[in-house]
C-alpha cells in the first residue's frame, strides 16, 4: 500500500497520469510513424528532393560545357580537330595510330 502511496506522490506519475499527456503521447506516436504524413515518409521525400536537385545540377552542368562545345565548334580547326580525337576521322592518304597507356597500377 504505501508504495502505490509514495507513487502517487511522485510528480513523474502526476505528470504522466494527466489527461492531456496520456492523449499526446499516442498521438505524437502515430504522428511520427503511422500516418500517411509522418516523420519517415518526410525524410524519404526530403531525400528524393536532394537526389533530385543533385541531378538537377549535374545535367546543368553539362549543359553549360555542351554549350561551350557547341560555341568552340563554330570554328572549322576546332571541328576538325574534335572529328579527328572523337570520332577516329581522318583526310585521304593518311593514317592513325592510337597509342594507349595501361593506367591500373600493377
Amino acid at each position: 500500500m504505501s508504495f502505490f502511496y509514495n507513487l502517487k506522490k511522485n510528480p513523474f506519475f502526476k505528470i504522466l497520469t494527466n489527461i492531456f499527456v496520456l492523449i499526446l503521447i499516442p498521438f505524437l506516436i502515430w504522428m511520427l510513424f503511422f500516418d500517411d504524413n509522418s516523420y519517415l515518409v518526410h525524410r524519404k521525400f526530403d531525400k528524393e528532393i536532394n537526389d533530385l536537385e543533385n541531378t538537377v545540377s549535374f545535367y546543368e552542368k553539362k549543359i553549360l560545357e555542351d554549350k561551350k562545345t557547341i560555341k568552340d565548334l563554330q570554328d572549322s580547326l576546332l571541328l576538325e580537330k574534335f572529328a579527328r580525337e572523337k570520332y577516329l576521322l581522318k583526310k585521304e592518304n593518311e593514317d592513325i595510330y592510337i597509342i594507349e597507356f595501361d593506367t591500373l597500377k600493377k
